[in-house]
């Protein structure tokens, strides 16, 4: 393949980012290209946390594959680190190779680099740019932007609803409102997050597994439950493999004990009501080095988080059907007016199979 220009070699080097869509937590997913004379002589991706970034993947293939890396050029999509963390920094990497010219997608929020490894770079000699394809790089690694920004993590909602916007039947029935091509896409969704999040009455209904089944991924998100009361049963299927964090508002040591032996962790959040502290819980995941929760709760907790502006987006699946009274999306207070209403803008609209999905964000 022909490099000859910079967008193309960025757009390459998203290709290869995306490759660690599923794998980098908490790291950023990167992806590297090395071009010379118009020729791609290396390529790689940030690896799992503690493993090699992904300029220094890319110089290895280069070297593997015969190739003097001096003089190239490096298409990298986030700003070469500068910093020693699990792995030294990949702006010394880049600079004793003789990289001659390095262009990134868009500056590192991370405090610790947020401009020095691009400036260490020219300090080196080497030519840099950047801003190419930014938005693209940004979207890529929009739940490491967030924590490094705002110190919690994104925040997507995702629901099936009816076109009348019903989510289940009167009685709870709600399997399956969407088609299968809409299952499996959400499953994807689940797999590029950091964590899935519900509330013990999905719990209590469901039953379920909360994890990724329908694509092929090396990483399950961590399991989150928002249990007040300390209501779950220890036999509860989201505990099965350990691992699971549940938050609650009130100490229960017996039952905190049942589940510790459950491989559980319990986390204390409570506000002034009694009940979790949900913007508390948002900056304590932010702590714990979340990017990116994806929700799949019912109404009430829906409804919560929104309240409390802890969702960022909401990803709807919409099937062309109609329910009639049924159970809704989010339980909201009612409006006297419609200065109070939750204003979003629309992303992205597609269909998936026979459904919609919509992609909204919040302002």
């Amino acid at each position: 393949m022909e490099i000859s220009n910079d967008l193309q070699g960025m757009r390459h080097a998203l290709h290869w980012a995306e490759k660690g869509l599923f794998t980098t937590t908490p790291n950023p997913r990167v992806g590297c290209v090395i071009v010379k004379d118009c020729k791609i002589i290396g390529e790689g991706h940030t690896q799992p946390a503690g493993q090699a970034h992904a300029e220094v993947q890319a110089l290895h293939d280069a070297r593997s594959r015969g190739f003097d890396v001096r003089g190239a050029t490096a298409y990298v999509t986030l700003e070469p680190c500068s910093h020693h963390g699990r792995t030294p920094p990949c702006a010394d990497a880049l600079i004793s190779a003789g990289i001659a010219r390095v262009v990134a997608a868009i500056a590192d929020p991370n405090p610790l680099v947020a401009g020095q490894g691009l400036a260490k770079l020219r300090t080196a000699g080497i030519e840099t740019a950047c801003g190419v394809l930014e938005a693209e790089a940004h979207e890529l690694n929009i739940g490491f932007f967030s924590r490094m920004q705002r110190a919690k993590p994104w925040v997507r909602m995702k629901a099936a609803a009816s076109l009348d916007g019903k989510t289940a039947l009167h009685n709870g029935r709600s399997q399956w409102i969407t088609g299968q091509a809409a299952r499996d896409d959400g499953h994807w969704w689940r797999a590029r997050a950091c964590a899935i999040l519900t509330g013990i009455g999905t719990i209590k209904a469901d039953d379920p597994q909360l994890n990724v089944r329908a694509v092929d991924t090396p990483r399950q998100p961590r399991r989150i439950v928002v249990d007040s009361r300390l209501d779950i049963d220890p036999e509860a299927r989201v505990l099965q493999g350990g691992g699971t964090w549940i938050v609650t508002a009130q100490k229960n040591p017996e039952k905190e004990a049942l589940l510790h032996d459950r491989g559980a962790e319990i986390i204390m959040l409570p506000n002034a009501q009694g009940k979790v502290d949900l913007p508390a819980l948002m900056l304590e995941l932010g702590r714990r080095q979340i990017n990116e929760v994806h929700v799949e709760a019912g109404l009430k907790l829906n409804g919560s988080l929104i309240r409390e502006a802890c969702v960022d987006e909401l990803l709807l699946y919409l099937a062309p059907n109609l329910l009639g009274d049924a159970r809704g999306l989010f339980d909201l207070p009612a409006l006297d007016t419609l200065d109070g209403k939750y204003a979003l803008s629309f992303h992205e609209v597609k269909q998936i199979g026979l459904d919609l999905r919509i992609l909204a964000r919040f302002f």
